[in-house]
């Protein structure tokens, strides 16, 4: 099966949506976290392997990376618009997916928005609403404590400039007082008919656990690991080898 890398840029509306195709399988849209881009999943998978499983969407979404943002608004409701968008010029009707924390709440909105289109969804660091704990950490996100090594990583991901880093902190900012984004409640999320893998950390300084296990409850179909001693986002270093070979196992059950 070839793995041929295929670099796509999506007109949706007025916004350039940058993405990445990699292999010929069942789709399998990836969405990475705030301040993040595509490529991150290479820190997770070996992505020619997983390609040679599944046809990999990486798009870059809204503002970051090399996706533009002409609007100057962002939420997680217009990313789930932009991926349904990215999936249909793709043409992809029905795909697989995971997210990791941004991402993972953008697949919520996806999930409950088009049910049938998701056949399987594998949520890292999600949230059905934000508690006052990631509140105070999203009013606190200022470019000026970012530290020199910080910014140098922000760069090489966001290739249009401090600008572009800057107004994604100033969204980061904006979560904090938004309350029309995340809010989904049990009814809403039994909408959700995708069997789906929830992964969280039991440390989460955002999003305590509990509120995993209201996802966990609320979800018609879902699985859940929490990973002890974990922060935000389990998935990356000492945890790599163990979600890859659980998330895989899950995306590809019958």
């Amino acid at each position: 099966m070839s793995t041929t890398r295929r670099t796509h840029v999506v007109s949706i509306e007025n916004l350039r949506m940058h993405c990445e195709v990699v292999g010929e399988g069942p789709p399998l849209v990836l969405l990475h976290g705030f301040t993040g881009v595509g490529a991150d999943w290479a820190h997770v998978f070996d992505l020619e392997a997983l390609a040679r499983e599944y046809q990999l969407i990486l798009p870059d979404l809204r503002g970051h990376g090399r996706s533009d943002n002409p609007s100057g608004t962002f939420s997680t409701g217009q990313c789930a618009t932009d991926v349904l968008a990215l999936v249909d010029a793709l043409g992809i009707d029905r795909f697989r997916a995971m997210g990791m924390s941004l991402g993972a709440n953008t697949l919520l909105h996806v999930g409950t928005r088009a049910p049938e289109r998701v056949e399987r969804m594998v949520l890292v660091s999600s949230t059905p609403y934000y508690p006052e704990s990631a509140r105070r950490i999203m009013a606190a996100l200022t470019e000026e404590s970012r530290t020199e090594a910080e910014w140098a990583e922000l760069r090489a991901k966001h290739v249009r400039g401090d600008d572009q880093i800057r107004e994604l902190w100033r969204h980061g900012r904006g979560f904090a007082g938004r309350f029309d984004d995340m809010g989904f409640t049990p009814p809403w999320l039994a909408q959700v008919k995708a069997p789906t893998l929830l992964v969280q950390g039991d440390r989460d300084p955002l999003y305590p656990v509990e509120l995993t296990l209201e996802l966990y409850r609320a979800l018609p179909d879902a699985r859940l690991w929490v990973v002890p001693d974990a922060g935000h986002v389990p998935i990356f270093l000492k945890h790599r080898e163990a979600f890859a070979r659980m998330s895989r196992e899950f995306l590809g059950a019958a």
